[in-house]
């Protein structure tokens, strides 16, 4: 039986160098306030640190308490949709700039990583798209040709070379991309917050905005237990809205990841599970992750809930996936199983709000949170500091509610619930 926190698991218990932080108290004001600790906000503030401005972060419980501490760890390069399929939806103008962006945002998250020296068991050896079918195998033939013409560098391999990479022989071939890597999620947003607090930012948990008003000098934040009162706002609570944030959850599509833990592996096994330790997910509409930690622990993970009932019919999955596609591993405990929530957009493409003078957000990653995350509070630092878009690859967009999201979360977990049940049992 896994170990009972399933809200950040392995990741809360192996994490290093958590900021002890209090509630903000009183009366206060900075240059720029950002609500939210994770990957967006961190960034913002460090980086509107390097630019000379004041912030002060706001975070509602403690860092990494959303989706940077439960998610997977990948360090992906630009987002689920192919380049082509991208400009098609976006249109060339933001389309090329995206794809530019954030296909460059792992250079941003580990020359952070190196710059602050940041123990978060970063590994950039790339990550492995794996085809789980030979429709899969032909979308990743696709997905090579585009990046190659775009002067990325991915590498198709065939299903021997996969075998060999992965250490499975259920795949039909697989997709290397070198720009990629993976790390310790909870432990890199640690590593951003003690950035900034050396920089000169100042970051409190325990501390929710529950109102906030527009000012003659800008906004005015309230929480429980103090006041701030700021220039600008940048907004980065993204699958996590709550307090006076609650109605941005009209605008989103919400769906859960689970990943569940074994023990380390021996030696032995680890020669032949993952043996370059690259980061690994399938082309399966109802996806699958593999990897593994510094310690050697296999984590396997896919979409749904550990809540009620479901924490052992995706135990069970787990153990199943581990028999079918690492039969070398052997049957193993799974020592820790936990989940997280990220915000998706009905074309898969993040958005940017421009809520009223001097207050922003980017929200929704569709899954990809580190590399957007990091690369977008950088933007969104210098868009407030500067007051103009044209480094942002996006369009300024309204918050509209999505009235069919409560059912395209029902559809995912409730689809989710029933393939995990049925795959893998023979």
């Amino acid at each position: 039986m896994a170990k009972k926190n399933i809200t950040h698991g392995l990741w809360e218990a192996t994490a290093l160098s958590k900021p002890l932080l209090t509630a903000i108290k009183g009366d206060q004001k900075t240059d720029v306030a950002i609500i939210g600790g994770g990957y967006t906000g961190l960034s913002a503030a460090l980086h509107l640190s390097k630019m000379g401005k004041e912030s002060i972060v706001l975070e509602a419980e403690d860092i990494g308490f959303g989706g940077a501490g439960r998610n997977v760890g990948l360090v992906n390069a630009g987002l689920w949709l192919m380049p082509e399929e991208l400009l098609r939806l976006a249109g060339p103008e933001y389309g090329e700039k995206l794809i530019d962006v954030l296909g460059d945002s792992p250079d941003l998250v580990f020359e952070l990583i190196d710059e602050h020296k940041i123990e978060c068991e970063a590994l950039r050896n790339g990550t492995l798209h794996c085809a789980d079918s030979k429709s899969g195998y032909k979308a990743l033939q696709q997905r090579e040709e585009q990046w190659l013409k775009r002067g990325a560098p991915v590498q198709l391999l065939g299903r021997d070379e996969a075998a060999l990479q992965t250490g499975s022989n259920s795949f039909y071939g697989a997709l290397l991309d070198k720009r990629a890597g993976t790390l310790q999620p909870l432990s890199y947003a640690y590593g951003l917050a003690n950035a900034a607090l050396k920089a000169g930012a100042q970051l409190y948990g325990k501390s929710p905005v529950i109102r906030y008003e527009k000012n003659k000098d800008g906004w005015k934040l309230i929480t429980p237990t103090g006041t701030l009162k700021a220039k600008s706002v940048i907004i980065a609570v993204h699958a996590y809205p709550g307090y006076a944030y609650t109605s941005n959850k009209k605008s989103m599509v919400w769906m859960n990841f689970f990943q569940f833990a074994t023990p380390p592996l021996s030696k032995e096994v680890l020669k032949t599970v993952l043996p370059g330790r690259q980061g690994a997910w399938d082309t399966n509409l109802i996806l699958s992750s593999y990897r593994l930690d510094a310690a050697g622990r296999l984590i396997v993970g896919s979409v749904g809930t550990v809540e009620g009932f479901a924490y052992d019919l995706h135990e069970n999955w787990v153990k199943r996936t581990i028999a079918k596609t690492f039969p070398q591993v052997g049957e193993q405990p799974l020592e820790y199983g936990w989940y997280g929530t990220f915000a998706m957009t009905t074309n898969h493409i993040p958005r940017f709000h421009v809520m009223d003078k001097n207050m922003a957000m980017i929200t929704s990653y569709n899954g990809r949170g580190i590399g957007p995350g990091t690369v977008f509070g950088k933007l969104l630092a210098e868009y407030i500091t500067k007051g103009s878009p044209e480094n942002i690859p996006l369009p300024i967009s309204k918050m509209n509610p999505i009235w069919s999201r409560p059912f395209w979360g029902l559809f995912y977990e409730t689809g989710a619930r029933l393939y995990h049940f049925l795959q893998r049992r023979i």
